[in-house]
């Protein structure tokens, strides 16, 4: 199998979904900001025969930078997803005991890109609808089908660089409740996009991330850089991506690729 599938991984077309981390970068407010410095510059300590190393220090929230929403995210009347009670799952030090982000392993599946923005971003108050999703799949010539992961470009991860405006005071484009449940009822295993909250916000219900997570079991995926697989017109390809094992995390950051073969 292995013989077969390296010659065509070979000539395979392969694209970043990351986000690159740096201080000052954009965040959910709610969130713990990314923080970095040096705990050790060369020249500090210099080992037998002159040479020396350098190290860091960093800290940040799960949900920070590009990332993937574990199933205990949320809760609804104070139930998880599979209607364990949230109040017997948790604890300050412990985190999540159930669905939380170290249960997810490898994610190896077919990715969809519905390229919702075309040459200009969607504008901040534009709401994705099932017809939105219906239309551009049919432009695009795809289909979303069961197990999927479904990733929707509004055009805001060109803002990345730019925080304030990337986050914009937590107003975008997103889908609301019908376009979320058009993704579950193609029973997808995640669902992203390239904004800072998969969601059209301000939403203070957070009715997108609640059905998905908690009423379906499909994970969210945010802070995505779909430009360079959006200009190459690739809307289909092996997604391949994994969370850091984070015991009780309710996120991990990701490192999401898009291989087209």
């Amino acid at each position: 199998m292995l013989t077969e599938l390296l010659p065509r991984l070979s000539g395979a077309r392969i694209f970043d979904l990351a986000q690159p981390y740096f201080v000052g970068m954009p965040h959910y407010p709610t969130h713990p900001p990314f923080l970095f410095a040096l705990s050790k510059k060369h020249g500090d300590f210099l080992a037998p025969g002159g040479a020396s190393s350098a190290a860091e220090a960093i800290t940040l929230g799960g949900h920070v930078g590009t990332h993937m929403d574990a199933l205990c995210h949320f809760s609804k009347n104070g139930k998880l997803h599979g209607g364990w009670p949230a109040g017997d799952s948790q604890s300050y030090a412990a985190g999540l005991s159930r669905h939380s982000i170290d249960e997810v392993g490898l994610v190896l599946r077919r990715g969809v890109l519905l390229d919702l923005a075309g040459a200009e971003p969607l504008p901040e108050d534009f709401c994705v609808t099932p017809e939105d999703l219906e239309s551009c799949a049919r432009r695009q010539a795809v289909e979303v089908k069961p197990g999927d992961v479904v990733l929707l470009r509004t055009g805001w991860g060109r803002f990345w660089d730019e925080p304030a405006r990337f986050v914009n005071e937590v107003r975008g484009p997103g889908p609301e409740l019908p376009a979320a449940q058009w993704l579950s009822q193609r029973r997808v295993f995640a669902a992203g996009s390239d904004t800072v909250s998969f969601e059209k916000v301000p939403a203070p219900s957070m009715p997108v991330h609640v059905h998905l997570l908690v009423d379906c079991g499909i994970h969210i995926l945010e802070s995505l850089n779909l430009e360079e697989v959006a200009a190459a017109r690739i809307y289909t390809f092996l997604f391949v991506a994994a969370p850091l094992k984070i015991r009780g995390g309710t996120a991990s950051p990701i490192r999401p690729f898009a291989i087209a073969v």
